[in-house]
Parts: C-alpha cells; sequence; structure tokens
C-alpha cells in the first residue's frame, strides 16, 4: 500500500457522508485538512476520486472503485475489532493441552472440570498422547501446554508442579493367596507372577524399567499394557501384579480389595505438573496459568 492508511479513512468517510462537513466532524477535523488530504491522495493516484456539487461531493467512477475496496477492507477491521471486544467480554479464546491417557483421566478431567466452570466459553483441544510426543509437540509450538511428569527444562520453559505421585506394586489379596499355594510361601512373587506394565512407549514405562534394573528386578511373565485404567482393572480381577499410580487406587488399597507389595527399595516418587513456553502466550493461556496458580 503506496498511501497513508489515514488518508483511505478520511477518504472512505467523505465517500460515505457524501459531505466534506459531515466527515470532518466525524473524524474531529477540520473541513480544510479534509481537503487536503483528498487533494494528495488524488495527486498520488492522479485521478480525480469526487465531484463537488451544492449538496457535497459524488464519487466518480474511479472513486467508486477504490471506495467499494476501501470499504471491505475498513468492514473486515470493524469485524476484527468487534471479535476483539466480543474475546474480552466473554473470556474467549484457544488453548491446546498435551496429555497422556492416564493424566487426562485422574487428573486433568478434575482440573478442567473447575476451570470450564469459570471460563465457559474458552475452547479446548486435548491432544491425547504419550509424554514424549506431547514435549515434543510443544517444542514445535503445536501446542500451548502439556501435563507431564518433572522433565528436563528446555530454554524459556516453566514447569507448574500439580501434585507428586508413587508408583507401586499391586495386587488382589485373591491372587496373591494363590501365587503363594501354587508356587510356596517363599516363591520371589516378580519371577513366578503374571508383571503387568505399561508399554514400551510409555514415560512411566521407562522410569519402571530403570527401577527394576537397578534393583536386579526381573520377570519371567510380562503383560505390557496400553492404560492405566485397564492395568488398575486386571489387577482387581486377579490377573497379576500390575505397577499403578498409588494415588489412582487409594480407595482400592483402603478397602482392601487390592494389596501394594513391599519393595526392598521403594521407588522414589514423581512430581506431575504442567509445562509451558514462557515465550509464547495469548489471554486463555494467562488465564488457564492463573487459574492453576491459585488452585495450587
Amino acid at each position: 500500500m503506496e498511501q497513508n492508511l489515514s488518508q483511505y479513512r478520511i477518504f472512505y468517510e467523505v465517500a460515505k457522508n457524501g459531505n466534506i462537513s459531515k466527515a470532518a466532524k466525524e473524524l474531529f477535523i477540520s473541513q480544510p485538512a479534509i481537503s487536503k488530504s483528498i487533494g494528495k491522495l488524488e495527486d498520488s493516484l492522479h485521478t480525480t476520486l469526487f465531484t463537488r456539487n451544492s449538496r457535497g461531493v459524488q464519487l466518480t467512477e474511479e472513486g467508486q472503485i477504490l471506495f467499494t475496496h476501501i470499504q471491505a477492507a475498513f468492514e473486515e477491521l470493524a469485524m476484527g475489532e468487534q471479535e476483539l471486544r466480543r474475546i474480552k467480554q466473554f473470556q474467549m479464546g484457544h488453548i491446546r493441552i498435551g496429555v497422556s491417557n492416564t493424566l487426562c483421566r485422574f487428573i486433568m478431567v478434575s482440573c478442567l472440570k473447575e476451570f470450564i466452570q469459570r471460563y465457559p466459553h474458552v475452547k479446548i483441544t486435548m491432544e491425547i498422547q504419550s509424554s514424549a510426543q506431547t514435549m515434543a509437540m510443544l517444542e514445535q509450538q503445536r501446542i500451548d501446554i502439556g501435563l507431564v511428569a518433572r522433565p528436563r527444562l528446555q530454554k524459556n520453559q516453566v514447569f507448574l508442579p500439580v501434585m507428586d505421585i508413587q508408583d507401586i506394586f499391586v495386587a488382589s489379596p485373591s491372587y496373591l493367596e494363590n501365587l503363594r499355594l501354587r508356587e510356596g510361601a517363599d516363591a520371589d512373587v516378580f519371577q513366578a507372577g503374571n508383571l503387568m506394565l505399561l508399554d514400551q512407549n510409555n514415560s512411566t514405562r521407562i522410569y519402571i524399567d530403570e527401577y527394576m534394573a537397578l534393583n536386579h528386578i526381573q520377570s519371567n511373565n510380562l503383560l505390557e499394557v496400553s492404560t492405566m485404567d485397564l492395568l488398575i482393572e486386571f489387577a482387581r480381577i486377579g490377573m497379576g501384579i500390575g505397577c499403578v499410580i498409588r494415588e489412582f487406587v487409594k480407595e482400592d488399597l483402603e478397602t482392601g480389595r487390592l494389596v501394594q507389595l513391599k519393595l526392598g527399595s521403594p521407588i522414589h516418587k514423581r512430581t506431575v505438573g504442567f509445562i509451558y513456553d514462557s515465550s509464547h502466550s495469548s489471554t486463555a493461556l494467562d488465564n488457564f496459568l492463573a487459574f492453576l496458580q491459585q488452585e495450587a
């Protein structure tokens, strides 16, 4: 665009009102200033945009062509301003969140429930995937925030802790009793029993594999399961020994539905929280972060 935007604004108001004095009142500038601006615009475009008459001014054929395009442009600008006011009024926006199936089921749902009540007009997109994929998408700016176990932070990344989690091995009382009857009271339950772990693409599985290698825990019968929900359900019905998160089976442990296996060396707790890139922001994300900090 070769011309100053203010000149087009003046042209638009004069053409819309068909009168220089009316345009001057709306723009809060003098009539001579408007006439001067129109003259500069006509000189720069090498064409006459208006003809004068007793009632005011009238667009020439060339002026009408220019007005058609400028009118569309200013209407688009007005719609943009209106949309921004609407977003501010209703606290709208869009948040893209990455989270694993397990953390979504046991943590994210309850977190979002309260947030949605406060900000019902915010659009939320969920990417249900492994924590590794969440971290990759965050680095690629394909999501705004992720819920993961505390990772090594990259440049500009900020981690907001939500809760500590404890990985434990559990089984149903009936499964352990049958295992002892079959293998003997002194049998190594991990070698003799059916050990159920999340699949190898899961960050929790990597963490548990490292723990088992460090503590020389081996299994002759390994069942890989895709979700924590299934691990818990399989342990409940007596399919084997499941590695689950203690906080997610608290009620089962309290009622005796599941029994926690004693370990020579406990598994270190992990911290779960939200991670985001501080160099990228939006009103919706800022509201979500403020909500998280308030809840924390």
